[in-house]
């Protein structure tokens, strides 16, 4: 194997390597010594059981008519669909009488194959949140007064009224993408009640609308290349795009196939760490790149010597079977990509284009035009309907002072945000989950939307809203949208289709066919003939949308705040990132705070060094910062929207072909300036360090090939007498196993999020993770892999880390309680009541995957949040240890359904939460004792291997160790 060197920490020599946890960890809470904590911790024990031996006073009121179908403690799923960004996403979502409490993907659906992000598992501490709008608002004299939904229909009736003098023509619509049916059918209703009105449709996130919206087939695909285009989180339809690209790389022996991923962008994205080549680039330098490598492919210019050429030779050895994408800040390069994948006959075979029929498609062109009407005064009456572009506007476009200049204003939103406050009038949205609607997915597949319970606080769905809007009569969502599918379905057997639709939450076979797009010879184009490369040189600031809070709207959900960025490893926070070259010509470190000024404003930022990020370029995260979020989300952060300028912006939307010239995604010309000032970040990238271990294992493939062994022959394991005791003997049934495939892992985190929502884990806040004391039960390590440490470009590499569930565990022989033992199926089980809280097993666990409470951190939990708490998995208190349990919740729950049946278990009945939400199928989970268990094929593997066998614990969570594809030209 290759001599490479893994390490987590940028740091060459942590304070804190050499120490079991970090600094101040493993102390108690300030003012309590340990014998007092002990001693609290008994008296609560033997409070707790002296409380239940008295019966509590509890007012039950019973069903008069039970629900057809509930039973109570045995939860119901239900299909319905959650849009993002003009996206459908097919879901399933448990439901506990009438309580959601679980997110998971619909295998049915185009565009979730069962699996999830972590935006889709975060949706049901959304739904949740007890800082939701709860009511209309009505503001007159600077003085919002609480209103009911009967005034706001009034004051439409009047302002509609007025509006239809002139034909709606100072009567304004902003809303954001979608692709729904009915939305679109309510918005031709608008516009032919309103002839003169201006309706805008926008996203913040920088996306530009198209009518042909492009499909991307990885599973097709043997070479891709990737231009600033996150395809596993947020580019396209991510979570279909790992679960391709994972395919893709599946290696059932070392004669198999792996498909090889090119990426050049500008700052690390978990598509580049999964790239077989990754180049690191400045944002000004990409277009100059793309068009290199066309001209390469058409061969159009002298064979190209650099990287680009080996670039375009692999392509063009995979006609048909290669792929070129751009980002959606590169929308002005399409007609680029368009032609190189025209070029090598990729169209219609990796990529398929389809028409955005009944979508709402975002027009940055059309936002700036309204704008400089408000400001013009030409707007009387303006409606928001969902976003918040108040905050997360370009600052010189000066969207809240033009919104001053509208004498009628209302926002139709899920909270009071920025936006809202603005607003004369406020009317609170409905979430999701409690909305009837539609939406088509990118292939034109249609789903519908279904309330999985009635609105919390009385919000009204888009549905409704627009359909006052349009129409003037309340009606309620769900005949809105049966009226619609009535014409969608056949009439003929309706009620049956209907209820089939309902089921599966989708139409099947509805996918709209393949388009032809048109593809321009960019030869004739005078715009691509007299474009000239961009000068490089001075620093670029890039602009990225959150991967946690998105463009700002998930501020306030703790759980995405607390989750670690798969590369950065910050949480609570979005440091100026930058790469080592960069921090040493600015002379500036980790955590210290820097002016940054671009077009004469200025934001102060603390500074994070990440290797990989493009030398010059600064990288700022979009999202943070927020004043009316809630009490997660406020203050949280910086906001760099202030930086975020239009100067970038299309022109003239006739301008078809105007390369070269960006979304507004990243700015030239910056200058930073030192303060003097500190701020501190916390990471959680040297928590539970394993460095100078071989914990990562990974080859090429043509070393893998040479010696299909290396995984497991890396570290001699000697033949010793088990330390504690004799090994474990178990009677006939269920062995249960797992195994993690590194070379499909591609880092997204929603494992780690879906295990947070099934088991009910806390969220401990920013003082407690700089700790150590996050309380995730798996974690996804990031190494980063080079020949030295002090490699600036290096590779990264992913590895998820739950507890290994070791027959010779450490943690048992240590317990003074008992509190950790083995069960008879063969897990590491917690018994909860029995912990004290010594600590002992965690200071002896290997691979630190085990939890204290130190605090009690659910007892402030408002009543409301408390709703998402799942019932089959008990709420912990302070003063014990935790860990991952292979969600014994659900083996109990599928022997149950398998029992009730008449069968026994198969294999598949059981899923872990992380298993079920891993868009690239990354865990396996399952019987060890079933021979035909893909668990046990795994295991089988010549890439398998346990992690720090040499200790012996016997783990029975192992891996796959990671294979990659590089091109022997750029070896």
């Amino acid at each position: 194997m290759s001599e490479r060197v893994y390490w987590r920490s940028a740091d060459p020599d942590p304070e804190f390597t050499d120490r079991e946890f970090l600094p101040g960890a493993d102390e108690p809470p300030e003012g309590i010594s340990r014998r007092t904590m002990l001693q609290l911790l008994g008296a609560s024990v033997s409070l707790a059981g002296l409380a239940g031996c008295r019966k509590p006073v509890e007012a039950i009121v019973p069903y008069v008519d039970p629900p057809e179908h509930v039973i109570p403690g045995v939860p119901r799923r239900y299909a319905t669909t959650i849009p993002l960004g003009g996206q459908a996403y097919g879901v399933i979502v448990e439901s506990h009488e009438g309580r959601p409490t679980k997110i998971e993907g619909n295998p049915r659906h185009p565009s979730t194959l069962g699996a999830s992000s972590v935006w889709l598992q975060a949706q049901i501490l959304d739904l949740y949140d007890p800082d939701r709008s709860q009511t209309v608002l009505h503001t007159e004299e600077k003085q919002a007064e609480p209103k009911t939904w009967a005034d706001f229909v009034a004051a439409w009736g009047e302002i509609a009224k007025a509006a239809s003098a002139n034909g709606g023509a100072d009567l304004a619509l902003l809303i954001e993408p979608f692709a729904s049916p009915t939305l679109a059918r309510l918005l031709a209703q608008f516009q032919a009640a309103f002839p003169q009105a201006k309706v805008v449709v926008w996203d913040p996130s920088g996306e530009e609308g198209s009518q042909a919206r492009p499909v991307y087939h990885l599973d097709k695909a043997t070479t891709i290349v990737a231009f600033d285009a996150d395809l596993f989180y947020s580019h396209g339809n991510p979570v279909v795009q790992a679960r391709q690209f994972a395919d893709g790389r599946r290696l059932g022996t070392p004669a198999g196939e792996m498909n090889r991923l090119y990426v050049v962008e500008s700052a690390y994205s978990i598509t580049g760490a999964k790239a077989d080549h990754r180049f690191a680039v400045a944002p000004s330098q990409i277009p100059a790149v793309l068009r290199a490598l066309r001209n390469a492919v058409k061969g159009g210019g002298a064979a190209d010597p650099t990287w680009v050429g080996a670039l375009a030779k692999d392509l063009s050895a995979h006609r048909g079977e290669s792929l070129v994408v751009a980002g959606g800040r590169w929308g002005a390069l399409t007609p680029v990509v368009d032609e190189i994948n025209a070029a090598l006959g990729n169209l219609g075979q990796t990529i398929t284009h389809h028409e955005a029929r009944d979508a709402g498609v975002s027009s940055t062109w059309d936002f700036h035009r309204l704008i400089e009407a408000m400001r013009a005064g030409s707007v009387k009456t303006l409606v928001v309907m969902g976003g918040n572009p108040v905050y997360a506007t370009p600052a010189d476009l000066a969207f809240g002072e033009a919104l001053k200049k509208v004498p009628q204003t209302i926002h139709v939103g899920s909270h009071v945000d920025e936006t809202a406050g603005a607003c004369s009038w406020h009317v609170p949205q409905a979430h999701a989950l409690e909305s009837w609607g539609d939406c088509r997915g990118a292939d034109g597949t249609l789903s519908v939307m279904q309330p999985l319970i009635l609105p919390l606080f009385g919000g009204k769905t888009s549905v409704e809203v627009l359909t006052l809007l349009a129409t003037g009569q309340d009606r309620p969502g769900y005949d809105v949208v049966r009226e619609t599918w009535a014409t969608l379905l056949p009439a003929d057997g309706f009620e049956k289709a209907w209820r089939t639709v309902l089921h599966d939450g989708m139409l099947a076979d509805s996918a709209l066919p393949a388009l032809a797009p048109a593809v321009l010879d960019l030869s004739e184009v005078p715009a691509f003939k007299a474009a000239q490369p961009a000068q490089g040189g001075g620093l670029e600031l890039l602009f990225r949308l959150s991967p946690a809070v998105h463009d700002g709207r998930y501020a306030n959900l703790s759980w995405l705040q607390e989750l670690p960025d798969s590369i950065s490893k910050i949480t609570w926070d979005n440091p100026l990132l930058m790469s080592p070259k960069t921090a040493q010509d600015l002379g500036v470190e980790n955590e210290d705070v820097v002016e940054v000024e671009v077009g004469g404003k200025k934001v102060r930022l603390p500074v994070w060094i990440v290797p990989g990020t493009a030398d010059g370029t600064l990288v700022a995260t979009l999202g943070y910062g927020r004043t009316a979020a809630g009490r997660v989300g406020n203050d949280v952060g910086i906001s760099v929207y202030p930086l975020w300028s239009s100067q970038l912006l299309w022109e003239n939307p006739a301008n078809k072909v105007q390369l070269g010239q960006p979304k507004p995604g990243f700015l030239p010309g910056v200058k930073v300036s030192k303060t003097g000032d500190t701020y501190t970040l916390a990471s959680t990238q040297d928590h539970g360090t394993m460095e100078g271990r071989p914990v990562v294992r990974e080859a090429t493939l043509e070393e893998y090939r040479k010696e299909p062994h290396f995984a497991s022959e890396m570290v001699e394991v000697p033949e010793v007498v088990p330390l504690y005791g004799s090994p474990n003997k178990y009677d006939a049934g269920h062995q249960w196993g797992m195994a993690i495939d590194l070379t499909a892992c591609v880092g997204c985190n929603a494992c780690t999020i879906a295990c947070q929502s099934e088991n009910n884990i806390p969220v401990v806040g920013k003082a407690q993770v700089l700790k150590g004391r996050e309380m995730h039960w798996i974690r996804v390590d990031r190494y980063f892999s080079g020949v030295h440490k002090a490699d600036a470009q290096p590779r990264v590499v992913f590895q998820p880390v739950p507890c290994m569930q070791c027959e010779n565990a450490p943690c048992e022989s240590v317990c003074p309680v008992a509190a950790t033992v083995h069960d008879h199926e063969g897990l590491n089980a917690m018994v909860y009541n029995r912990c004290i809280g010594t600590r002992y097993c965690s200071n002896n666990c290997p691979y630190k995957v085990r939890r204290f409470n130190y605090f009690n951190f659910t007892k402030d939990t408002p009543e409301i949040l408390k709703m998402a708490n799942n019932p089959d998995v008990t709420v912990r208190s302070r003063g014990v240890m935790e860990k991952c349990t292979y969600c014994v919740q659900r083996l109990n729950r599928a022997k149950i359904d398998a029992k009730f049946a008449g069968r026994p278990l198969a294999d598949g009945d059981v899923e872990t939460a992380c298993q079920q939400a891993c868009p690239a199928e990354a865990i396996s989970f399952g019987d060890l004792r079933d021979g035909n268990s893909r668990v046990v094929a795994a295991k089988k593997s010549d890439r398998n291997y346990a992690l720090l066998a040499e200790l012996n614990t016997r783990t029975r969570t192992t891996y796959l160790a990671g294979i990659r594809n590089p091109n022997p030209e750029l070896a």
